[in-house]
């Protein structure tokens, strides 16, 4: 019997290369793909409907508040008798939380994950690896207990020379959310450090370079996109933290200043106990809970663009 030598992609007779894709979808493939595409379409419906629904009571907020005076204004008052709506104090409260989670969260969320992806043995790897990614899903409340019983005296007994005022504290809470967002930060950094070829360490070893210098100037440059999307995933997650902030930052009247020792509101605060039922529906404090959520809206989506333009600038792609 003679066999026939076909290349792929090779034309025979001047016709065109066959496809080996099947002429048409099986039952199961059809239902797959009509799921997917429900799918698909079902998240994109569900962001316009989020979006949409945030829209339209913010228009007529602003209808009644001029949109300079919402975003330049320094006291923000919705519910007193004379009310006022300058955003700037709880948008202030809200990067004050991120930047001190930030500052706890990236150097030690960044350490651990390169000391379990390059440094931990594998037994070590087994039982800190669940644990992180347990330690994700505690609930935010009892966290937020915790740090308002014991974080808030421990942390004001350790710091006598700072000017400590009042039960509550911006910084504080912004570490504690820092301590939140930290399994977050290392299990996607480590994630993105092993997924790392392991010829690039094992070039880096050949030529002399130490482990430290593999972790720090092989590995992490390698996996900086990952890095990138794992600080921004903590970032976020510290923009909308709600009952850490509500709980040990106060829900009282927001005060511009950057002061760590303060009590003071931020963006999710106002809107978690202001939305509790209590206002009537069509009111200019009603509505100022959707311009706040649209302004934390536009904010997290302005970080992620620019955090997909890093990635996509940084991204090493492998063969």
């Amino acid at each position: 019997m003679s066999t026939q030598t076909v290349e792929l992609g090779a034309s025979r007779s001047g016709e065109p290369p066959r496809s080996l894709e099947a002429p048409s979808l099986r039952i199961g493939e059809r239902i797959i793909k009509a799921l997917l595409w429900s799918a698909a379409t079902l998240s994109v419906l569900v962001t316009t409907g989020i979006v949409v629904s945030l829209l339209i009571p913010s228009i007529a907020f602003f209808q009644q508040v001029p949109l300079w005076e919402f975003l330049t204004g320094t006291v923000w008052a919705p519910a007193f008798a004379n009310p006022s709506y300058g955003v700037l104090p709880i948008v202030v409260g809200t990067l004050t939380v991120v930047f001190f989670a930030t500052l706890v969260a990236v150097p030690v969320g960044l350490s651990s994950a390169i000391y379990l992806s390059e440094y931990a043995s594998p037994r070590v790897r087994r039982i800190v690896k669940p644990i992180l990614e347990v330690l994700e899903g505690l609930p935010t409340v009892a966290i937020g207990l915790f740090a308002f019983a014991v974080l808030t005296p421990l942390i004001r007994q350790l710091t006598p020379f700072l000017p400590w005022t009042g039960p509550f504290s911006i910084g504080v809470a912004g570490i504690t959310v820092g301590l939140l967002i930290i399994p977050l930060v290392s299990s996607v950094s480590d994630d993105a450090m092993r997924s790392v070829p392991a010829d690039l360490r094992q070039g880096a070893y050949a030529m002399g370079a130490t482990k430290y210098e593999v972790a720090l100037k092989v590995i992490v440059p390698a996996a900086i996109s990952g890095i990138i999307a794992a600080f921004v995933l903590g970032i976020s997650r510290a923009i909308g933290e709600t009952m850490v902030v509500l709980l040990v930052a106060g829900a009282g009247s927001p005060v511009l200043s950057f002061d760590p020792t303060k009590g003071t509101q931020t963006m999710t605060a106002y809107i978690g106990s202001t939305a509790t039922g209590d206002i009537a529906q069509g009111t200019i404090t009603y509505d100022s809970i959707f311009a706040v959520g649209v302004l934390l809206f536009l904010m997290t989506l302005a970080m992620n663009i620019l955090a997909i333009r890093l990635v996509k600038k940084y991204r090493e792609v492998y063969d």
